[in-house]
């Protein structure tokens, strides 16, 4: 009995210290909040103060959406939203969540938003003493030969308790009797042997049947104790049992073992000899049920083979009791134990659990943003259950290890929605395991945008043509911005940036759609008076905050003839002015007079011509097509009468063409006096001649000069054409290919020349700066086409004829 409680005393301190050490491992590997509670408490029962420990403020769990996740399927625990208080929620039946292992504890993952963050959470289940030591019968009947030697001995089938630890530490005992007593061996860490041992001869004729209790009592507080009474049946003859060459046979086994895989072979003995030596060898009767679906044994061999599937998570360790028996009338039976060890075999995938989201993610979301969490699990053991979870590489994400089997997906690098919209990132879990397991599963992370692309015209400048005189709200042009982002933030409405034009609000001439950035004309434009309207037109989104991009539009107005030309007057007063005086002594060619007209139009609109309007009427009289001057044709006879009308018409190069006629007077006279003369129009008027020598000087001079330039810069142009070109100080009047596709020159302060790509003509145009009133008697613009040669001798007919004349 002694050496019974050294041998307990010695298997609780194992298990104590194992138990230790555990803990202690246990404890070192923990999340950051550890709670313990005992099994079966109650509805409510208090576990901890949750949100104190994790430095949680108990106002701000509602707002921060505090939500716990559970590893397991039942809800066992909950939070007071109100005072962060953890308590149970539900019954805790220990064996019923772990079993037989000797750590029990449920994993909490706590969560909570704005910011997101992730705590880990303990609560260990501790074991009461709530299941007392139960026997499989409720009795157990043992045949034992009167012939048995003392000190025999009987093994007894133990109880079990689902309790662990202390709890589940079951000594027996025997009822006092003056036959048998009971020795406990402790064969090893699973294994307790209760043997029945003879101290007494026993006598069938005194007593043929002996009735024992046999008890087991657990170590809990209050000890709990489990019965099974013992009915030994005394039989004669028969005095020697098989015996096994040893009680406890341990073998191992993989878990994928084939049918009929040989599992160990049994070998006992008997000193009898005939059929008292012949052993049969079978299974205890007490053999669970369980055990003998997955295991057979030859009677005759005693070879026990595999006839069902052992599975490691199912169980890792099979206790099997066989009887070896003789054949005699009375049988005698030995007894032995095969423990069989399943070996674990990587036959199990990991398993994936995507326990929480937040998507989509931002465009603008920070590195280490948490987009998911991850939660990784292998049934196997050791190297087989060690698994390591990856997702593909040049993603901008990246797994980080939060918790045991707990991985985060985290944001690795900023994302532009622009360029990837959404992500589909296949979750690759992976076991050590020869050969390995894997399993797989796909997370799709779609982008959010946010505002961070202003809208954009495709080029920067639009230069748009539009024709004077045109109708109110006529459409000018159509702008289009685009902006790659998405909904609202690509909502593109357009405005113009208001400034002055001249006196007048920019407003007062455009105006743009603010959705389909069309663009209209408020009021006809005039060419004479407005001939390039630049403006910018502003594109802005709908996000928040908005952007905008601009754009620059060049409005360039196109002349039309509508201004006819005007003849400038050349008397004084009102109504019909009195006759010219011409010499008789004047010969062919001799100049009398000049028609001075002007044309408010520019280009081929104001390029003039001068035509007697009755030819045959003319008599000895001519106009210059384009320098207007009246001269002879040929010396004046006094056949030709005292006095010759005539009618000039004034024509410009506009279609239609307008015009206007003056009316010239002349009279013969014998000698020579001033020329005086007048010009008529409808509704004209009268003005003197002022006669400027210096002006004449520096009009021959500008005349000539310009004529050698225009020729140097047409040969320039023919032989090197080029690009559009802007040029020149000041106020820039740009002339550039029109509908008349001509080269323009622009009667301005600041002269700009324009080459245009593709004309259809190789027209020079060249249009007379403007003469005051006391230098020139031509206020609007002489123009000068080349042609051809032609075009030239009318040119220098024009230039010369004009200096001359002046």
């Amino acid at each position: 009995m002694a050496l019974l409680r050294r041998r307990r005393v010695s298997l609780v301190t194992r298990q104590l210290l194992r138990l230790v050490l555990l803990h202690t491992a246990w404890e070192v590997g923990s999340g950051q909040v550890r709670y313990s509670v005992p099994e079966e408490s109650k509805h409510g029962t208090f576990v901890g103060r949750l949100a104190q420990d994790l430095e949680l403020e108990v106002a701000e769990l509602v707002s921060r959406m505090f939500r716990m996740v559970s590893n397991s399927r039942r809800d066992y625990f909950e939070v007071n939203l109100q005072t962060g208080v953890l308590f149970v929620n539900s019954r805790i039946d220990r064996e019923e969540l772990c079993g037989q292992s000797p750590l029990c504890a449920i994993d909490l993952e706590v969560i909570v938003d704005k910011p997101l963050r992730i705590f880990h959470v303990e609560v260990e289940i501790q074991d009461i003493n709530d299941n007392a030591p139960v026997f499989l019968v409720q009795a157990q009947n043992l045949v034992i030969s009167e012939s048995r030697l003392l000190g025999s001995r009987f093994p007894l089938e133990g109880a079990s308790d689902a309790d662990i630890g202390t709890n589940s530490l079951l000594t027996y005992k025997l009822s006092l009797n003056n036959y048998f007593t009971l020795d406990v061996q402790v064969k090893n860490y699973h294994s307790t042997l209760a043997e029945l041992v003879l101290k007494k001869p026993l006598d069938r004729e005194e007593i043929p049947e002996h009735r024992l209790l046999f008890t087991a009592t657990d170590g809990g507080k209050p000890e709990l104790t489990g019965t099974v009474q013992l009915v030994i049946t005394v039989l004669d003859a028969n005095d020697n049992a098989p015996v096994f060459n040893q009680s406890v046979y341990e073998v191992s086994l993989l878990e994928n073992a084939g049918h009929g895989t040989l599992v160990i072979t049994l070998n006992a003995t008997d000193l009898d000899e005939g059929i008292n030596k012949d052993i049969s060898y079978s299974f205890s009767d007490l053999l669970p049920f369980s055990v003998r679906k997955l295991f057979s044994i030859d009677a005759d061999t005693g070879e026990i083979r595999l006839k069902g599937e052992v599975d490691y998570e199912v169980k890792t360790l099979y206790e099997i009791r066989v009887e070896a028996r003789d054949k005699s009338p009375f049988p005698l039976a030995g007894h032995c134990n095969v423990l069989v060890e399943i070996l674990d075999i990587n036959d199990n995938a990991p398993e994936l659990t995507i326990t929480s989201h937040s998507l989509p993610v931002p465009e603008d979301a920070p590195p280490g943003t948490v987009v998911s969490l991850i939660s990784v699990s292998d049934r196997d053991s050791g190297d087989n259950g060690k698994v390591t979870c990856s997702i593909p590489p040049n993603l901008p994400f990246q797994l980080v290890s939060t918790f045991k089997n707990y991985h985060s997906l985290v944001l690795a690098e900023a994302v532009d929605r622009e360029r990837v919209s959404e992500y589909k990132i296949l979750v690759t879990a992976g076991d050590e395991g020869t050969p390995s397991l894997s399993a797989s599963s796909s997370i799709l992370v779609p982008i959010a945008d946010v505002n961070d692309n202003a809208p954009a015209f495709p080029q920067p400048v639009y230069r748009v043509f539009m024709k004077e005189n045109n109708p109110p709200g006529a459409h000018l042009f159509t702008l289009s911005a685009s902006d790659p982002d998405l909904r609202e933030n690509a909502f593109v409405s357009y405005s113009v940036v208001e400034r002055s034009v001249g006196e007048q609000p920019l407003s007062s001439y455009i105006s743009v759609h603010s959705e389909s950035g069309h663009i209209y004309a408020l009021q006809p434009f005039d060419y004479e008076e407005l001939e390039v309207l630049q403006f910018q037109v502003s594109a802005r989104d709908a996000g928040f905050p908005s952007l905008c991009g601009n754009v620059t539009v060049q409005l360039f107005v196109l002349d039309e003839n509508d201004n006819a030309p005007a003849v400038s007057p050349a008397g004084s007063g009102r109504g019909s002015p009195g006759p010219e005086l011409v010499p008789l002594s004047a010969g062919a060619g001799h100049v009398v007079g000049k028609i001075r007209a002007v044309d408010a139009d520019s280009g081929y609109n104001a390029w003039l011509r001068y035509e007697v309007q009755e030819p045959r009427a003319a008599g000895p009289f001519r106009v210059g097509v384009y320098s207007g001057e009246i001269s002879t044709t040929r010396a004046l006879e006094e056949a030709d009468g005292p006095s010759q009308r005539l009618v000039i018409l004034v024509k410009d190069h506009g279609e239609p063409a307008l015009s206007a006629t003056a009316t010239v007077s002349l009279s013969l006279v014998e000698s020579p006096q001033a020329v005086k003369w007048d010009s008529r129009q409808r509704g004209g008027s009268e003005g003197p001649l002022v006669d400027m020598n210096v002006s004449l000087m520096i009009a021959i001079c500008s005349v000539s000069g310009l004529f050698v330039l225009v020729i140097v810069v047409y040969v320039g142009l023919r032989c090197h054409p080029g690009p559009e070109v802007m040029c020149g100080p000041g106020k820039a009047t740009v002339a550039c290919s029109s509908e008349v596709a001509s080269w323009s020159y622009s009667q301005r302060q600041s002269r700009n020349l324009c080459v245009g790509e593709g004309t259809a003509k190789n027209d020079l145009m060249v249009f007379s700066p403007n003469s005051s009133g006391n230098v020139g008697i031509e206020k609007p613009q002489q123009e000068l086409t080349l042609k051809s040669s032609a075009a030239v001798s009318h040119m220098t007919e024009s230039l010369f004829g004009n200096v001359f004349m002046l």
